[in-house]
């Protein structure tokens, strides 16, 4: 794509990145047969190439975002499913992403909007701060139907559909000394995660000891800043980005820092680039980035605990976040059906579940009829058990789908020794 950005523009990096993204774009449309919005819409503004010309024109002439091209930016889901199909290798994430970075700067939302995302950005980030949010809207979702009928308020009333009947308790930070260790992992504590699902940290956990790794848990670690990094609040990201390259910086020799959360996954290997410019950070967070591992990922390199072969059915739900953004795409089944179980993937794999971060809460109609969709293809497998690798994921589903939703390692670690995960106890 021709693009006539100024000298002066190009000198700021973060635009001549999004013109070097731009240029590369050649108006092929593939991208419009993956992306989930435009394949639910069907209108070209919501497709990855219609976003594309919105955001060149905006950015290209230094224009004010405009009420319409930031419904459209916002109605984008960042699954990066057109990542995958682009045949032209376009970088459409770092476009997106300095793109809602520009409007958080100069746009003025309603205040409706300024404030959940304010809210969002205060809460979800702090686990007590989100664990003491989900014990409120217990106590006050019985005020969800008059949420629902007051016009602009489908967020709050988003909030009190997606919060759990209970909240966990919290998770031990803790685990085993291992004799004669193969080595030593840094384990990502998480935010919202270990609020939700505690279980999914003492099942890593667990397997990575019987597997002969010493886990690490690094202080003053913080969240990875993909939430904050996703609504434009690039400060915050980058602030959180920088804490989390100094607590994993100072742990010495290890042979991962192991995610569990694949959405946050995708943003710490992604920290090298976002602190590229930063000549204190640079380096340092492109060693992170180096090291950031799915625990898929770090699974499928080291030799796992015998397995007790398992024959249950799991339907497998790929996140966009690991098979688009990570580029983790048949690890985690495989390892699945090497431990025994039956596993099977949906049709229209490919498509995000409308999970994606904050966006079932800030665009809860289209994140409704992509989960929907999505538990209408897992369920016509009729398989025992659903596995993903996204806590935001195992929500979306979950709240529709008729089987329980586990974490993989959940099943792996059940398969090689741990006990079952919560939702199958009833199983031997």
């Amino acid at each position: 794509m021709q693009t006539s950005f100024s000298a002066a523009q190009l000198a700021d990096p973060a635009m001549a990145v999004s013109e070097s993204v731009i240029r590369k774009c050649v108006h092929c449309g593939f991208c419009t047969a993956t992306c989930p919005t435009y394949v639910l819409l069907g209108d070209e503004l919501d497709s990855p190439r219609g976003r594309i010309y919105l955001m060149k024109d905006m950015l290209e002439n230094s224009r004010e975002p405009t009420a319409e091209v930031v419904k459209h930016v916002d109605r984008c889901l960042s699954c990066l499913a057109c990542m995958t199909t682009c045949p032209s290798g376009v970088n459409y994430m770092h476009l997106v992403d300095h793109a809602r970075a520009y409007v958080e700067q100069r746009y003025r939302r309603p205040w409706r909007e300024r404030f959940f995302r304010a809210v969002l950005a205060w809460v979800l980030p702090y686990p007590w701060r989100f664990r003491l949010a989900l014990k409120l809207a217990r106590w006050t979702r019985f005020l969800a139907p008059a949420v629902r009928a007051m016009p602009g308020m489908q967020p709050l009333a988003a909030m009190f559909a997606l919060a759990p009947d209970q909240v966990p308790a919290p998770p031990a930070a803790s685990s085993l000394p291992v004799a004669h260790a193969k080595g030593r992992v840094v384990l990502l504590q998480g935010c919202a995660e270990p609020v939700l699902k505690p279980d999914v940290r003492a099942a890593t956990v667990r397997l990575l000891n019987r597997a002969g790794y010493d886990v690490t848990f690094a202080n003053g670690e913080v969240c990875c800043g993909a939430l904050v990094h996703h609504m434009g609040r690039e400060d915050e990201s980058l602030a959180a980005a920088r804490r989390n390259v100094d607590a994993w910086t100072v742990q010495g020799d290890v042979t991962a820092i192991v995610i569990t959360a694949s959405g946050c996954g995708t943003t710490i290997k992604d920290y090298g680039f976002m602190l590229r410019n930063n000549p204190v950070y640079a380096a340092k967070a492109a060693r992170v980035s180096a090291l950031a591992k799915d625990i898929s990922e770090l699974l499928a390199e080291i030799e796992l605990p015998p397995a007790r072969k398992h024959r249950l059915r799991v339907a497998y739900h790929a996140a966009c976040s690991l098979q688009h953004g990570q580029k983790v795409t048949d690890i985690p089944a495989r390892l699945l059906t090497d431990v025994g179980f039956v596993v099977k993937t949906p049709a229209e794999a490919h498509l995000c579940c409308g999970s994606a971060g904050t966006y079932n809460i800030l665009q809860p109609v289209i994140a409704a009829q992509l989960g929907d969709r999505k538990a209408a293809n897992l369920a016509r497998l009729n398989t025992d058990v659903i596995a993903t690798g996204n806590i935001g994921c195992a929500v979306q589903i979950g709240r529709r789908a008729g089987v329980p939703v586990v974490h993989t390692v959940e099943l792996l670690d059940w398969a090689t020794g741990g006990p079952p995960p919560t939702a199958l106890s009833h199983l031997k």
